[in-house]
């Protein structure tokens, strides 16, 4: 069971399990970067044990929920109704469906992030928002662990990701990296503009918990650097991208 499991994180990630300051703050990201759309339809693609779906709900929109893995759905059914099992590269919905769509730490997980990321448009409403975590190359860790010697290592591993590209392939193959130029050809040739592109740090609630004021203090310090051209060694790409207007209805 144990192998099961860590063979699941390697390929699909962690999902969050526990509600503390990080997912806070991100809802908090997600909300100011919805506006009115939050009170919509809204479409969390990759919803792991519904957490955000949870978190999102309350607010006045018909939050649905999409799982590849099926012990996970399952899981966020226990939350929520609305969840569906399913792919984020074929997405079982019409077109201009969606008002909002969170896609939280996934697309690097998918076999194809380049239509992932089409389908999220496809059914996004023209005017509609799409809200994107991902992971940042300029990262010092990767933190979906490493293949060494044929066996997964699970863990934070320390500039694993700033090698060359084929070879950090090599050692973390079950999951990608992303450069801003990597984000950016993923949206080539499709309707849409962008309102937010940023890097974030974490909340580092394992820190604080075991270090105290310690920990509090690395987190300020560290989010700071948000503000500042350092931000280029965050944890995660935040972006914020709308449907054009006058984008046509895909058939």
């Amino acid at each position: 069971m144990q192998n099961r499991n860590l063979a699941k994180a390697a390929l699909r990630g962690e999902p969050s399990y526990v509600w503390r300051a990080g997912q806070q703050r991100r809802l908090e990201m997600i909300l100011k970067a919805a506006g009115e759309r939050i009170q919509g339809t809204i479409l969390e693609n990759g919803c792991g044990v519904g957490m955000y779906v949870e978190r999102l709900s309350p607010f006045g929109g018909t939050v649905i929920g999409l799982e590849y893995d099926f012990e996970r759905a399952a899981e966020a059914h226990i939350r929520s109704p609305h969840i569906l099992n399913a792919a984020g590269e074929a997405l079982p919905l019409p077109a201009s469906t969606f008002d909002l769509i969170l896609s939280h730490e996934v697309i690097e997980h998918v076999q194809n992030d380049r239509l992932a990321v089409q389908e999220m448009v496809r059914v996004l409403k023209p005017g509609g928002r799409a809200v994107i975590f991902c992971p940042n190359r300029g990262y010092p860790f990767e933190t979906h662990g490493i293949y060494w010697k044929g066996q997964y290592r699970f863990g934070n591993k320390l500039f694993v990701n700033y090698l060359p590209r084929s070879l950090r392939d090599q050692l973390a193959p079950h999951v990608r990296v992303y450069s801003k130029n990597d984000l950016q050809k993923l949206f080539e040739g499709l309707p849409v503009k962008f309102i937010e592109r940023t890097v974030i740090f974490g909340a580092y609630d394992n820190l604080i918990a075991r270090f105290g004021a310690l920990g509090k203090l690395l987190r300020a310090a560290l989010q700071f650097l948000e503000r500042t051209p350092l931000k280029v060694f965050g944890l995660s790409h935040f972006w914020v991208v709308e449907k054009n207007i006058e984008a046509p209805h895909a058939r």
